[in-house]
């Protein structure tokens, strides 16, 4: 999903020198020794969440990135890439910014250096952490924090991942609309009805009264005319150029799949929470298919959360540009208490 990221970032305390990058659950000072079992009703304690593509904005590499550690991250990412990742995000161009080739690695890598500064600043990593998630793309961010892939190999899979999603959306156009005060069961009635010859679906369950559909643009535009009729609050058409998360990604899957293939997983050290059914996996082989069917698949942001929520979670710090995610939880459970590395 498309959102601002209207949060202002702040200078951040200074860390002790740091050699290299060192983003992961245990560096985090989160060591765990294997998977915990994250079940309804099973644990208590806090979780990261880490945002998507959308959250991106020019400048949002500010002054509060001044930690070595995270500034590291950058330099690595930038000679992998083959551009200068930090001054896009820092002045862009805006456009640039925005294409998806660009705004996926740009995430990525930002909200893994708001880690390395969360981790240097005096409360450091809730030490409570039971369970991370990541909304789509953030998805990503959670498993290299999770130790389950390495950041280098991370940068390149991301990378390979916005690029085959631009090449989609550059060989077929598609559009995606949120449709907010409507319910998930009457969004995809809608989706039915005016489907037609073309593909509208939903895409994304945010939370209560927050559907995103994606598919062909004539179509979305149909589903939002007779959402609004239907007695939507709001109809809003998102800046993207692609119908991510429906059947029209099936190429772009088939990339990311080979991706997939020729990267190391490992089993996460701490549950990962995936979007396609809101639980967690630990066989890197689930993992895998589980990051292809993302792209042409629902995101249950909504159900994820909820699933962290009758774990026991009762905290959740966003980490990464943007406070979109906190947003949604308000909506969700507004009796867990919500952060950002900025608070």
């Amino acid at each position: 999903m498309a959102c601002p990221a209207d949060n202002q970032p702040r200078q951040a305390d200074r860390g002790a020198p740091v050699t290299g990058p060192t983003v992961g659950a245990e560096s985090a000072g989160v060591g765990v020794a294997r998977p915990r079992e994250l079940s309804p009703g099973s644990i208590g304690g806090s979780a990261l969440v880490f945002p998507g593509q959308g959250s991106q904005a020019v400048g949002m590499l500010g002054p509060w990135c001044d930690v070595r550690a995270a500034l590291a991250l950058f330099e690595r990412a930038s000679d992998i890439l083959g551009y200068d990742l930090a001054a896009v995000c820092r002045s862009g161009p805006a456009d640039q910014l925005d294409a998806t080739a660009v705004s996926q690695p740009a995430i990525l890598v930002t909200s893994l250096a708001a880690l390395e500064v969360l981790r240097h600043r005096d409360g450091g990593v809730p030490a409570d952490i039971v369970g991370v998630a990541g909304l789509s793309l953030g998805e990503y961010t959670a498993l290299v924090f999770a130790e389950a892939i390495d950041f280098d190999d991370a940068v390149r899979l991301v990378d390979a991942r916005g690029r085959a999603m631009q090449h989609c959306a550059d060989a077929a156009p598609g559009g995606m609309v949120a449709i907010l005060g409507l319910e998930r069961d009457k969004v995809a009635k809608l989706c039915a009805a005016q489907r037609g010859a073309d593909v509208v679906e939903v895409a994304n369950v945010l939370c209560p009264g927050n559907v995103v559909i994606s598919g062909d643009r004539a179509a979305c535009e149909r589903v939002a005319e007779a959402a609004a009729a239907a007695g939507a609050m709001k109809c809003v058409r998102l800046e993207v150029s692609g119908a991510f998360h429906t059947r029209l990604m099936a190429p772009a899957r088939d990339r990311l799949t080979a991706a997939l293939a020729a990267t190391t997983l490992r089993s996460p050290r701490v549950p990962v929470v995936s979007n396609v059914d809101a639980r967690p996996h630990h066989d890197p082989a689930e993992i895998r298919d589980l990051l292809a069917r993302q792209l042409v698949g629902v995101v249950e942001w909504q159900a994820s959360m909820e699933f962290l929520i009758a774990s026991g979670v009762r905290s959740i710090v966003e980490v990464g540009p943007g406070r979109v995610l906190r947003g949604l939880m308000k909506r969700i459970d507004r009796k867990v208490a919500v952060a950002g590395v900025w608070d």
